[in-house]
């Protein structure tokens, strides 16, 4: 069986601002020493997915960068490979206009590469999943197509693809992002919401995109093509809360999967991280989640109070200072006195000298000045710095480089 991946990682993360003011979505650093374009290449790495495409779009440089110096592009033979695709323009000098256009304008690379099925994923969720048993449930069901679903609560379910499906998981009604979400009969307070992944038979891809839907430019497979092929094509929901992943512990949120598509998702799932039982436990060794090497030395931590927090290596954490429920990058160095709480610190930023931060997200390469004080009085932070709807203040990328 010929498996072929095409991720999608062009998002621009509009909502993600200002973390995304030089970087597309998939780009961002999430959890200290990650970007959160590693949990989808892990996911398909550890299901033994060795041929992938990743198409880019917009603010690429950094993400493509990431990658190159990361993530082994090459493998053993000419079939394994992890290729940055930008867009090729091959239908007119138009970008990608939906998830559905990204592919049909790549449509050659899959009839290079002559795939059984070709597995289509985003690249911006924080989540693990074992690619191999959707494509086992894929093969069992005789399906054309299938549809990565989880449950998730009625009130944020118009924000994806809601589906209902039969007793056999075959799916009978998908709307896409609806105002008034349909509910599971058995659990009215949820809904059976679409993830954006998708595992396709190539012959019906290729017939779909290139006869059916040629005509149309924008083209997105949530909103245009699954709800109308459910009654042509076998298309099947695979229920990801079955997913079993080795090694996840018992006190970890089961089929734990996050959007972090604003601020406040993407603060909480770094907190997820935190605490003696977190939601989502990196310390996972039958499913590793990769990610570059960092060339740093262990970080040195002189005195002061350290608290349910994350410390990268190459981290320098000087007397008297006070870390609690936050994650620190590598390279960090917290300068005497200091105290950080409820905040997340990307790599190579100094925290000054006697400085209080709470509930701030600084992006890389910053230097904040001594005595310096963000995230306590509202007021005087909105002056100076970039203040999201819930609260978390957000200090954009310092001086500028590709990572």
């Amino acid at each position: 069986m010929r498996v072929l991946g095409m991720i999608m990682a062009g998002g621009k993360g509009e909502r993600l601002f200002p973390l995304t003011k030089e970087r597309s979505k998939p780009a961002v650093p999430f959890g200290g020493k990650y970007r959160i374009i590693d949990f989808v290449l892990s996911n398909f790495i550890n299901s033994n997915i060795f041929s992938s495409y990743i198409l880019v779009q917009y603010l690429s440089q950094s993400l493509i960068e990431y990658l190159r110096t990361s993530w082994q592009t090459q493998g053993i033979s000419k079939d394994h490979f992890l290729t940055v695709v930008p867009p090729q323009m091959r239908l007119g000098e138009i970008w990608y206009r939906g998830t559905a256009d990204s592919i049909r304008q790549n449509i050659s690379l899959i009839n290079d590469f002559e795939p059984d099925l070709v597995v289509i994923f985003g690249a911006d969720h924080i989540y693990r999943m074992d690619i191999s048993k959707m494509i086992d449930f894929h093969i069992k069901n005789k399906a054309d197509v299938t549809v990565a679903a989880n449950v998730v609560p009625l009130k944020e379910a118009s924000s994806f693809g809601v589906m209902a499906v039969d007793d056999q998981n075959r799916i009978v009604s998908f709307d896409e992002k609806p105002a008034k979400p349909k509910s599971i009969p058995s659990k009215p307070n949820y809904a059976y919401a679409s993830m954006g992944n998708y595992i396709f038979d190539k012959n019906v891809l290729l017939k779909i995109l290139q006869q059916k839907y040629c005509d149309i430019p924008s083209l997105d497979f949530g909103k245009n093509i699954i709800p109308a092929i459910l009654s042509s094509y076998r298309t099947f929901a695979y229920d990801f809360p079955s997913d079993k992943i080795q090694g996840v512990k018992p006190y970890e949120e089961q089929a734990y999967w996050r959007d972090v598509g604003t601020i406040e998702a993407y603060w909480q799932a770094n907190m997820d991280l935190l605490g003696e039982k977190p939601k989502f436990d990196l310390s996972n060794p039958h499913w590793p989640i990769n990610t570059s090497v960092h060339n740093t030395p262990p970080s040195a931590y002189i005195g002061g109070t350290l608290e349910n927090s994350m410390l990268s290596n190459g981290c320098v954490v000087h007397a008297n200072t006070t870390i609690r429920n936050s994650v620190l990058a590598s390279n960090v160095v917290v300068m005497e006195g200091a105290v950080i709480e409820d905040s997340i610190i990307m790599d190579s930023c100094v925290i000054g000298k006697n400085s209080r931060i709470k509930k701030t997200i600084i992006d890389r390469f910053n230097n904040i000045p001594q005595k310096s004080t963000i995230g306590i009085d509202k007021e005087s932070d909105a002056q100076r710095y970039f203040i999201d709807p819930s609260g978390i203040v957000v200090i954009p990328r310092g001086r500028t480089k590709f990572l």
